[in-house]
């Protein structure tokens, strides 16, 4: 039997993840051989994740009591107004409640330094390490075109980390966005399958700092700073088996 053909709202909800399995391996396959289509999808990623990572803090954060609905109708004297005027005063109250309390999120400062740095490398690993599509923009055959590529983005001498020592090939990279501007992202694998990825932008602050561990869900890594640039390695392995690469990435770049 002929499969389904793949529409406009199949390639949206194979980004979202909401296909069911066997939809969602028809439309991977139809992308592998339709690569046009593939980097337009690749786009809705990005938008998705920055969307997600610019409303995350928000999203985290518990509705205050005050924007409570039942709590907004007991407050509110107890006259009798026709039914359609109480309603549109209700969803009045709660839209304009509920929009102030994401523009005071918004305006709230956002994290700076290797906090920021250490985010934005999960959340790109979160976003293209699973990807079995395109998780890179450029393959490793053409390391040489990306990292002219990166450091012009960057206007920073970029160093393209050789992991083969600990374990790890070069699958490629790519840039992404970031509120601090563009990176580069460098992914590997190993004979496993396991995929790690390096984040380098420049800094804004913490310029120079020593070498930190972090952790958020299933991703551990390490981010620091030299001489004005930052990097932080990140994966699924346990964080002490991370520690040793992330130094080798530190030493490599350091050799700039």
């Amino acid at each position: 039997m002929t499969s389904r053909p793949i529409t406009e709202d199949d390639l949206h909800a194979y980004v979202d993840r909401v296909l069911e399995p066997e939809r969602q391996a028809e439309v991977a396959a139809y992308l592998e051989s339709h690569p046009d289509v593939a980097k337009r999808v690749a786009g809705f990623a990005d938008q998705r994740h920055l969307l997600r990572a610019a409303l995350a803090p928000i999203a985290d954060e518990p509705l205050p009591p005050q924007l409570n609905l039942s709590r907004i109708i007991e407050s509110r004297p107890r006259r009798r107004l026709p039914l359609g005027w109480a309603i549109a005063a209700m969803l009045m109250l709660s839209i304009g409640g509920l929009g102030g309390w994401v523009m005071r999120g918004s305006l709230e400062a956002s994290p700076n330094g290797l906090v920021a740095l250490a985010q934005e490398a999960a959340d790109s690993y979160s976003v293209y390490a699973p990807d079995r599509v395109r998780p890179v923009e450029m393959r490793a055959t053409d390391s040489a075109q990306l990292v002219q590529w990166v450091s012009n983005r960057l206007h920073q001498p970029v160093k393209l980390p050789d992991l083969t020592a600990s374990g790890y090939r070069l699958m490629g990279g790519r840039l992404v966005a970031t509120s601090h501007g563009p990176a580069a992202m460098f992914m590997y694998d190993d004979d496993r399958g396991d995929r790690l990825v390096v984040l380098t932008r420049p800094m804004q602050s913490d310029q120079s700092a020593p070498m930190a561990p972090h952790a958020g869900g299933n991703v551990a890594g390490f981010a620091w700073a030299d001489g004005g640039m930052g990097y932080s390695l990140v994966g699924q392995a346990a964080a002490e088996s991370l520690k040793p690469i992330a130094n080798e990435v530190r030493r490599q770049a350091r050799a700039i």
